[in-house]
């Protein structure tokens, strides 16, 4: 490496280390702590400051102008499904019909299923009182603790694997736009990979972590609407809408010549602001009835939507901005070069980065943005297919959780453990997550 490469990779470390002391040390919300980062970065790389600010703007102009409508919209389908009762009844008819023996498993299943439109955070708060108040009704004994919390960490073993490695949520989907990858094959990849990875990493590693672990009760409730629950099936076309609309939008492009034009409407609706658009717009009359007009049914929704989309889209902002400063500083044209150079598989630097910027910054948001910006020369140069680069870059963006984390907290209150205990089954179940997935990666890659 040269002189300037040093430097450079200096900047970059000093750049994000000083993110973390100030989000960690200084409590400063991610959005202060990144822009301080990213202009330090700048400083360091020798860019003027004039350049540093410019691609400040940009990175966060990029993030937002895309993703940020992605955010909002998902935000608001999570809260109708909340707010509703229609996620929560999916979760209780799930463990209802599974049973005391088949109740890890239906865990992991409505966790994958219902994180499919939600962020983590709003999964997190809407799942963990379902569930343990499911295992609350498990037969007493001497382990019931510890069942009760194998279903909860099965339902965020779920929850974890659809946040990393499944479109559209908006890490995956952003990393998809900038790697230039196929949205429809990083789906079909991404279950295929996640699946197995939350099977292991929730109702089998539990087994384990969950031994000898006593439960507090969860902190909170979450809100809902005074209503009539609405029927299974109509939460379930409200959870699957998105995604159904992205994928057959997406197959149209495999159908024959002849044929494409008459279904050229699906391959509109797979946009995934406006899949996700139209999932809102048929939520509403099928969540809600004839409720629909009521102001205070309104007034619910979109404020449970708008207060959490503030802090997500400033964070992801930030994200942003700190990935254009390093790329403008060279660093994507330095991983080029590693490269073409270097004996590391492309799969496993890719997961290394991000695994760094995870690490770092707390945030597996954060962590794909930065790691999928600075990674388009690298994936060009490298030969690699995209997909399986972006699904390398959502497993390390999950590696263990710790206290700069704000899901480590979140987890921590709802699940009501002692932070040791939290680093035993969070952290660790986080950490399997992410290497287990980087292993299935390696292996299927090879196969597809």
């Amino acid at each position: 490496m040269t002189p300037a490469d040093c430097r450079l990779v200096l900047a970059a470390i000093l750049g994000i280390a000083l993110s973390i002391v100030l989000i960690v040390r200084g409590r400063l919300h991610p959005f202060i702590a990144l822009l301080t980062g990213a202009f330090t970065v700048g400083l360091i790389a020798g860019l003027p400051i004039a350049d540093t600010a410019k691609a400040i703007q940009k990175g966060a102009g990029d993030i937002l102008g895309g993703t940020g409508l992605v955010v909002a919209l998902g935000l608001a389908l999570g809260a109708m499904l909340q707010l509703s009762d229609a996620a929560a009844g999916l979760a209780r008819t799930a463990l209802r019909w599974a049973g005391v023996k088949g109740a890890p498993w239906a865990s992991v299943a409505t966790g994958l299923l219902i994180g499919l439109p939600l962020f983590f955070e709003t999964g997190l708060v809407l799942l963990l009182p379902i569930v343990a108040a499911a295992a609350a009704a498990l037969p007493s004994g001497a382990n019931q603790d510890a069942a009760k919390l194998r279903l909860m960490l099965s339902a965020l073993a779920g929850l974890s694997v659809v946040h990393a490695l499944v479109p559209p949520h908006p890490g995956p989907l952003l990393a998809v736009e900038m790697l230039h990858a196929d949205l429809l094959r990083t789906l079909g990849y991404g279950l295929l990979v996640g699946i197995p990875t939350a099977i292991v990493a929730g109702p089998v590693l539990a087994k384990f972590t969950a031994r000898g672990i006593t439960l507090a009760p969860p902190m909170l409730a979450p809100n809902v609407i005074e209503m009539p629950a609405p029927a299974n099936w109509r939460a379930l076309l409200v959870v699957l809408m998105p995604v159904v609309l992205i994928a057959a939008g997406q197959a149209v492009a495999l159908l024959p010549p002849a044929l494409a034009p008459r279904f050229a409407i699906l391959a509109v609706a797979s946009n995934p602001v406006l899949a996700l658009l139209i999932a809102c717009l048929a939520a509403l009359p099928l969540l809600f009835g004839r409720r629909i007009g009521d102001a205070k049914v309104q007034e619910a929704i979109w404020s449970e939507t708008m207060l959490p989309a503030g802090a997500i889209l400033l964070a992801i902002g930030a994200g942003g901005a700190l990935k254009q400063v390093l790329v403008t500083a060279g660093l994507s044209d330095l991983l080029a070069r590693v490269a073409t150079g270097g004996p590391l598989s492309p799969i496993v630097l890719a997961w290394l980065v991000a695994v760094c910027i995870r690490l770092a910054t707390g945030s597996a948001t954060v962590a794909t943005i930065t790691t999928a910006g600075i990674m388009p020369a690298f994936v060009a140069a490298s030969g690699a297919s995209p997909e399986w680069i972006v699904l390398a870059i959502g497993a390390g963006s999950l590696f263990f959780s710790h206290v700069n984390d704000p899901g480590f907290w979140l987890v921590k209150s709802y699940l009501g453990i002692d932070t040791a205990s939290t680093f035993k089954t969070w952290s660790v179940m986080e950490t399997v997550v992410s290497v287990m997935g980087l292993a299935l990666i390696l292996v299927a890659s090879q196969l597809f």
